[in-house]
């Protein structure tokens, strides 16, 4: 089973959870602000995704971004402390996020290639 993390109303989100039921796959549903993902579950994930650049993570086209001067707070931070940043908001966080059972973590367009392949 797959766990799906992101909004009910992202437009992304939907096009996700549609190919997943479309394709037959089971999932868990997490909403993204409700149960925001901890600094620690952010770090594995990153960690796990492959991802190198942590702005690729970041919702960087969200109002709360500019409105909290992201650009400039994360560029002064240490390693650990962007995920404690941006895990105080959901909505910092780039959606969706999948999960799947083998420990692969996929974010953002990413989510789309992997759920495509399969």
């Amino acid at each position: 089973m797959f766990t799906l993390i992101g909004l009910p109303q992202c437009s992304t989100c939907k096009v996700i959870e549609k190919t997943l039921k479309a394709k037959g796959h089971a999932y868990q549903y997490r909403h993204i602000v409700e149960e925001t993902p901890t600094a620690d579950e952010l770090a594995q994930w990153f960690s796990r995704s492959g991802e190198t650049n942590f702005k690729k993570i970041v919702n960087t086209s969200g109002q709360k971004y500019r409105e909290l001067n992201l650009k400039e707070r994360l560029a002064d931070t240490s390693s650990d402390a962007p995920f404690a940043l941006i895990a105080e908001d959901g909505m910092l966080i780039k959606r969706p996020i999948l999960l799947t059972q083998a420990g692969e973590v996929y974010w953002g367009a990413n989510v789309q290639k992997f759920v495509d392949s399969l």
